[in-house]
């Protein structure tokens, strides 16, 4: 019990606490994240990537802690060495039967592609994935599909570091192998089918439009921009910056525009990136202000175009029902996003070929 005398007092002189207490507690907070700060970093802090001349505005800005999260396949990727032959050794040829591909290559390196095959497109279903449930005496017959359909990807990832050093070896080597693609997947993320019409109920270029999906990134761009540029070989342009232009036959319409945007958009996220990664904003439409990347890039929808076209495409004949697209039937095609995964370079610019020259070459491999 109090004094009565003090409980008097109090009472006709009342104290405010509230208000110390807040600022106590603001100090407080501040001086906590002020220590969180020094500690751990500022979350808000970004790095740019200069792509073009200074004071332009060409660059590109990111947060420092999306910088820093590395890709988390990197942590599938293991080191394994090549066996370095002295020229004695036997040819997979010579000892395996019906090997069409990588037949140049030492029993000892032919089983580690293999095994490192499994791990990278079927590392659930091993070996019988491609070669079934039998004995070993059965792995030379082509039984699966997925067998023929590997020994054509062999061949294309061979194509790829053979023909386009231009577009995957465009910094530094890096290469590609299975899995660069797949990541431990039979079939990889971010393939893409024909979808169109999205839009039953219109006929024409409108029915190409106006409904959000995965292929128009979730916007009501034109749906068909992959197949258009990435299939068909069409021009990727843009209509006359005049107003009131004749157009030639040939030229660019309002319509070529909008689905030259939605491949655009298609590109800024396969590759985390935005515009200025090739483009000077200022001058979209002139070719001498376009950055390096602009050219590594161009390769690329080349390299992409023959793939699907020479490699994929063809496939149509051995895929079953299952594997291809459920609205018009046709065989699964890859894009950028396929490889890159939202990264400017997939897997973050890993060199993946470095332990695999039986892969970097349609001839015979050359060790180091």
């Amino acid at each position: 019990m109090l004094p009565k005398w003090f409980t008097a007092w109090n009472k006709e002189n009342p104290t405010n606490v509230y208000g110390p207490a807040t600022l106590v507690g603001v100090l407080g907070g501040a001086i906590f994240v002020a220590v969180m700060v020094v500690v751990w970093g500022q979350p808000a802090a970004t790095s740019s990537l200069q792509t073009g001349p200074r004071g332009i505005g060409m660059a590109i800005t990111k947060f420092d802690n999306e910088l820093g999260t590395p890709d988390p396949d990197i942590a599938r990727v293991e080191e394994n060495e090549p066996y370095t032959p002295d020229g004695s050794e036997a040819l997979a040829k010579d000892i395996y039967k019906n090997v069409q591909v990588l037949g140049d290559v030492t029993e000892d390196n032919f089983n580690r592609v293999m095994a490192a095959m499994t791990e990278w497109v079927a590392p659930d279903q091993g070996c019988a994935y491609c070669h079934g449930d039998g004995d070993i005496e059965t792995y030379g017959e082509d039984l699966l599909y997925t067998k023929v359909v590997a020994r054509r990807m062999i061949e294309m990832t061979q194509n790829i570091n053979e023909g386009w050093d231009g577009h995957v070896n465009a910094n530094k080597q890096v290469g590609v192998t299975c899995m660069t693609c797949h990541r431990g997947q039979n079939v990889p993320s971010d393939i893409w089918f024909k979808i169109d019409p999205v839009n039953e109920a219109t006929a024409g270029w409108p029915a190409v439009q106006n409904r959000v999906t995965p292929l128009s990134q979730y916007t009501s761009l034109p749906s068909n921009a992959l197949e258009a540029y990435l299939l068909n070989y069409e021009r990727i342009g843009v209509h006359d910056l005049e107003s009131r232009v004749k157009n030639a036959p040939g030229d660019p319409l309002i319509q070529q525009t909008e689905r030259t945007y939605s491949l655009m958009n298609y590109f800024a996220n396969s590759l985390g990136k935005n515009c200025v990664l090739c483009h000077n904003t200022r001058a979209f439409y002139d070719p001498e202000q376009v950055t390096p990347q602009w050219s590594t890039a161009s390769q690329g929808i080349s390299m992409v175009q023959e793939l699907n076209n020479d490699y994929l495409v063809p496939l149509i004949d051995v895929l079953p029902e299952d594997r291809l697209g459920t609205l018009h039937g046709d065989a699964p095609k890859l894009g950028c996003k396929t490889c890159h995964k939202g990264y400017q370079q997939p897997l973050q610019g890993l060199n993946v070929i470095k332990d695999w020259p039986e892969l970097a070459t349609t001839g015979a491999p050359v060790y180091d």
